[in-house]
């Protein structure tokens, strides 16, 4: 793969998410030898500004650019998100309710583990506006013969009531709080006003110390396909979720309160 399709895809998100957008970088990285290491990194920084995985990646190889230190990151990836499944399925119990957003593979593995180990539960995938990354959630559980339901994302209010928890996963870990796929900033809301759990599943390598933040705005076209003449239409891919509105943060070193984690920040 030339790297110009690489950048094509991950813009165009055949990529979901942090970890696969850091784990196609990275085997591209591998194929090619780390061959002009800085100018393609730069590029590859430039695709998805907002995940911060594949940033922190590029910047571990910048100090030990072997194809083993790739190795290692993949590994680490891969184990990061079996060792989340296994801590946070703690979190769910029988005939749970679980309202989720998007499409999260560390927020499904939380909830695939607890259907391993044979708890049974139902989950409400929201549909996830724009791009309907919640259809996929919710394919993806169904599969597996977890009972799912998928609402349209202004029906959150309309059943939170009856939830348990709320899961969710983030790109990235800041000080002002979890960025995420837009819409995660109401489910926290909706869920502190209805005095439900929110809890953020990832990894320690979407920890984000970066000065410079940039959340994606992405084409008017994935809102509105057709020309509405004289009127503006704005597209951002993520949110800022605060501290406040979270219960506890789930990573591959364990369940960790919003307080632990903005130490880690430090």
């Amino acid at each position: 793969m030339a790297l110009v399709q690489l950048i094509k895809d991950i813009k165009s998100m055949k990529y979901q998410g942090a970890n696969q957008i850091a784990i196609a970088s990275l085997k591209y990285l591998k194929k090619t030898k780390l061959k002009n290491f800085n100018t393609v990194s730069n590029q590859l920084r430039k695709a998805r500004p907002t995940a911060v995985v594949l940033h922190n990646c590029l910047n571990i190889l910048s100090k030990d650019r072997t194809e083993k230190m790739i190795d290692t990151l993949l590994v680490r990836l891969q184990s990061s998100r079996i060792e989340i499944g296994k801590r946070g399925s703690k979190l769910i119990k029988n005939k749970f309710k679980i309202m989720t957003h998007c499409h999260s593979g560390d927020a499904l593995s939380i909830i695939k583990e607890a259907h391993k180990a044979g708890k049974r539960f139902e989950v409400y995938a929201t549909e996830t506006e724009p791009k309907h990354q919640g259809i996929i959630t919710a394919k993806e559980l169904h599969k597996l013969g977890i009972k799912v339901t998928v609402i349209e994302d202004p029906a959150a209010a309309y059943f939170m009531k009856d939830m348990d928890c709320v899961i969710v996963g983030t790109d990235s870990f800041r000080k002002e709080g979890i960025i995420n796929k837009i819409g995660t900033f109401d489910l926290a809301i909706l869920a502190k006003k209805f005095g439900k759990p929110f809890y953020v599943a990832g990894n320690t390598l979407k920890l984000d110390n970066r000065k410079k933040f940039i959340i994606e705005e992405r084409p008017v076209k994935e809102v509105y396909a057709g020309k509405l003449k004289g009127i503006k239409i704005r597209n951002p891919a993520f949110d800022i979720t605060s501290w406040d509105l979270i219960t506890r943060v789930v990573t591959e070193k364990g369940i960790m309160t919003p307080v632990n984690v903005k130490r880690l920040l430090q």
